[in-house]
């Protein structure tokens, strides 16, 4: 046994700190803000990607969803309000423009930002109008401090705290991979604020559903203060599970994506004020991203590592925080991103060589971010030189010999490619991600569910559900898992099984039947079933498909999968779960009629709005196994389901006492409203001799 133990633990990543696995290369990237000219227009894009290539980057990071609207037209967000050609996308266009001369795409999402004006949106799909301070019990998603406040200057902001608030935030992150050939999804604000009641006190997280999660979560009845260690930690974690959500779900559309993330730096670095605990990055804004890395749910770390090279001190900083950067890589990577803007040239061409210079113990991030191509200098942030002057002479000085850099070669000499990301490029390893569901159907919010290797039986890792009952795991070596809870909420310990395979995201399907344990005090095994004895069992789950509609206006939806046939015994029930993808502009609210979105059943059996022998509410002559009305199958599982997100539906069907197939076909509908799309799916139901 104990040799079983040591061989399965030593197949699964180190976590010591390490130098980043990357392949050759170096990258180097633009931050591309929307604040002004970069990707409003055609003749915009083609400067940015020429001003790329003369500076001998090889990335852009562009700046697409700024406050719940976006620089694009596919991602089923409202678009942009500012003032962009109709018909013209700015996102298709930059990943045109750039493509064709080798430069990469990143696109930049601000994670939880909502708003900023005295007057709301235009669009009323916007999640400001919404979700935001005119909403009322679980719509409102509005972030609060302890004090009461509410905005952060002229920002409303989401709270990473409330459910549908993060499961937004990753659908809106999603929505851009799945509608666009971007090569990176770049998350910033992905933190709480600052606003803080002091330093290192985290005052922000207090709407009112965040709170009652946390109190549900941890059996607590108080108001917890800014500092107390659980209420900090559980906010963290809440952070955490949005990173880790999107980088496998970002994953699973396009397996060698780059998630990355802009990531604070105040103040001086763990060096100097007690340790990675310590700093405001972590106490304060309540922002892990060692741990991002340590986890491996970021492949790299864009530090906002935003200092004036002409102070000392912050000269100091600067260094502490790219050498500990460096040092603290683990399995993935990070990179150095500078403030152009605070700087004169040849101070932006010394933090340019520190980012791509190895730290003291020889470790090395894979390269520079600029902030920001619109202000490249101090003096064009000044406003007393212009962008495109500052602009050249900042490209002169990191890729020429100038008076601003005495050091030879320049910089930024050569033209290398972006490195690959050696983890993504030749995988070993692979993920994992489900949702736990309990036995009412609803989710198993907050749970901590246990990873298990089939083969020995051993539980190897532990993670804990998000508000939709979400969980992931990363890196894992390929073979097959199952994943149990302790949690009596659940139908049985076993949630699910699934295949791990290098470089996939594998999803947690049904459990293989397994034995009832005997619970008889006599140590004689538990007896097999006879010879011919009925059993059930379950197929395999049916996979959702490569891509699908988006952004149609109205209410509409598309099939996304579901879980596996059945075959069962008389009597014997089963639960079956199918999700169905917003597809259109339009949100589903859980209670409200002309807006809750169910399954109903369709044709050609039983026929629309009629009962079936397979499930029902034991009306119209149908068996009672739980469902919303005899002809309501399933009604949506959370209490809001926006554009461009998914919702797992979930019903319980029971096996007629006449041997042979049935089918049961179902269709989702808005109740009061409308009927949706995807009117051919069904369940085949098998039902054998006892």
């Amino acid at each position: 046994m104990i040799s079983i133990i040591a061989s399965l633990f030593a197949s699964f990543p180190d976590e010591s700190v390490s130098t980043a696995t990357t392949v050759g290369g170096q990258f180097r990237a633009f931050w591309a803000d929307a604040f002004g000219d970069g990707i409003y227009d055609q003749g915009q894009v083609d400067a940015l990607v020429a001003a790329t290539k003369a500076a001998h980057a090889n990335a852009i990071v562009a700046q697409i969803v700024r406050r719940g609207d976006c620089f694009c037209l596919r991602s089923g967000l409202p678009v942009t309000e500012e003032a962009i050609a109709a018909g013209f996308d700015p996102l298709q266009s930059l990943i045109t423009t750039a493509h064709a001369q080798g430069v990469e795409v990143h696109a930049w999402v601000i994670a939880t930002a909502m708003w900023n004006k005295s007057t709301p949106p235009k669009d009323p799909a916007h999640v400001f109008n919404q979700h935001g301070p005119s909403a009322s019990g679980t719509a409102n998603w509005v972030l609060s401090r302890s004090d009461g406040q509410t905005r952060l200057g002229d920002d409303w902001l989401l709270d990473p705290g409330h459910p549908d608030a993060a499961a937004w935030v990753v659908n809106m992150a999603t929505s851009i991979v799945r509608n666009y050939d971007v090569d990176g999804i770049n998350l910033d604000r992905i933190r709480y604020p600052d606003g803080n009641l002091g330093t290192n006190v985290p005052s922000w997280g207090y709407n009112p559903t965040a709170i009652a999660r946390f109190r549900a979560e941890t059996g607590r009845t108080d108001m917890p203060a800014n500092t107390d260690p659980q209420w900090t930690e559980w906010r963290r974690d809440q952070v955490t599970a949005i990173v880790r959500r999107i980088y496998l779900e970002s994953t699973a559309l396009r397996p060698r994506i780059r998630v990355s993330a802009d990531l604070i730096t105040y103040g001086n670095g763990p060096q100097s004020v007690g340790g990675w605990e310590s700093t405001r990055t972590y106490a304060e804004q309540l922002q892990d991203w060692r741990g991002w890395l340590q986890e491996g749910i970021l492949d790299t770390a864009i530090l906002m590592n935003y200092k004036r090279d002409a102070l000392a001190s912050q000269r100091q900083m600067y260094d502490e925080w790219s050498e500990f950067a460096k040092d603290n890589q683990y399995r993935r990577s990070t990179a150095d991103g500078t403030a152009l803007y605070l700087n004169d040239i040849a101070a932006s061409v010394r933090q340019a060589r520190i980012a791509v210079a190895p730290s003291g113990a020889g470790n090395s991030g894979i390269g520079w971010v600029g902030y920001s191509y619109r202000t490249p200098d101090t003096l064009a942030n000044a406003g007393t030189r212009s962008a495109a002057a500052s602009r050249t002479e900042l490209t002169s000085a990191l890729t020429q010999a100038t008076p601003y850099d005495s050091a030879i070669p320049p910089v930024f000499a050569d033209v290398p490619p972006v490195p690959q990301m050696s983890w993504k490029a030749r995988p070993i390893f692979g993920h994992l991600r489900g949702i736990a569901v309990a036995a009412d159907g609803s989710a198993l919010a907050g749970t901590v569910v246990h990873l298990v290797e089939t083969s020995s039986g051993l539980a190897v890792r532990n993670a804990t559900t998000d508000g939709t009952g979400w969980f992931g795991f990363v890196d894992l070596p390929i073979g097959t898992y199952r994943v149990t809870t302790d949690s009596p909420r659940a139908a049985s310990g076993v949630l699910g099984e699934a295949t791990v395979v290098a470089g996939q995201v594998s999803a947690l399907g049904q459990p293989s039947p397994t034995p009832t344990p005997s619970v008889s005090p006599s140590p004689s095994p538990s007896p097999t079933p006879a010879p011919g004895a009925c059993q059930q069992s379950i197929g395999p789950g049916i996979a959702p498909p490569s891509s699908v509609a988006s952004g149609v206006g109205g209410f509409h939806a598309s099939w996304y999968g579901q879980s596996g046939y059945p075959t069962l015994c008389p009597g014997q029930t089963s639960t079956a779960v199918v999700a169905y993808y917003n597809s259109g502009t339009r949100g589903w609210l859980a209670g409200t009629l002309g807006q809750v979105a169910y399954l109903g059943t369709w044709n050609p059996e039983p026929g629309q709005d009629r009962a079936t022998a397979l499930g029902g509410d034991g009306g119209g002559g149908s068996p009672n196994t739980g469902w919303p009305r005899y002809n309501r199958v399933a009604v949506q599982p959370a209490g809001w389901v926006g554009p461009n997100q998914v919702a797992w539906f979930q019903f319980t069907i029971v096996a007629p006492s006449v041997p042979g197939t049935y089918r049961l076909s179902i269709r989702p509908l808005i109740e009061g409203a409308q009927w949706m799309e995807d009117y051919g799916v069904f369940w085949f139901v098998t039902v054998r001799a006892s």
